[in-house]
């Protein structure tokens, strides 16, 4: 890092838009989003920024992260593996919220899953698995597990 940009704030992530269509924006729509990336994520509606059939914001944990869900006569539309990522501290945690997109996916066979698999790079494993419900992106949930260094 450069002493000019050490010297300034650096920007970081803190959103994801999508376009969808209006009908998954209605009230059916909104409560079948919010019921499953509230039970796998923990993420909650920012009900102010509601927009029957136009606006839909989730929160992801914290006010300044979110995903912003707005209407369009063309919605976006992904290839399988275009995603989002989002981390986790522990492969247990990942463990966890894999096994909550399983159980739901139990009850609603829209839930798209792909295993969890774990490359090692000799430092690090990057422990993974995919998971989309609805929406055009996955997202891709990573843990970093750093080997312990040798003295």
């Amino acid at each position: 890092m450069t002493s000019d940009t050490a010297s300034r704030s650096l920007p970081r992530f803190n959103h994801v838009a999508m376009s969808v269509s209006a009908d998954l924006l209605d009230e059916k729509g909104r409560g079948e989003i919010l019921a499953f990336y509230a039970e796998v994520f923990g993420w909650g509606e920012m009900p102010t920024t509601t927009k029957d059939r136009e606006i839909f914001v989730l929160r992801a944990q914290r006010d300044d992260q979110f995903v912003f869900l707005v209407a369009d006569d063309e919605p976006m539309r992904c290839p399988k593996l275009d995603h989002f990522g989002m981390a986790v501290d522990r492969p247990e945690e990942l463990d966890l919220i894999l096994a909550r997109a399983e159980k739901y996916r139990e009850k609603d066979p829209r839930v798209e899953i792909i295993d969890r698999k774990t490359d090692d790079h000799g430092v690090v494993k990057l422990h993974s698995f995919y998971v989309r419900y609805l929406l055009p992106m996955m997202i891709e949930v990573q843990c970093f597990e750093w080997a312990e260094r040798q003295n």
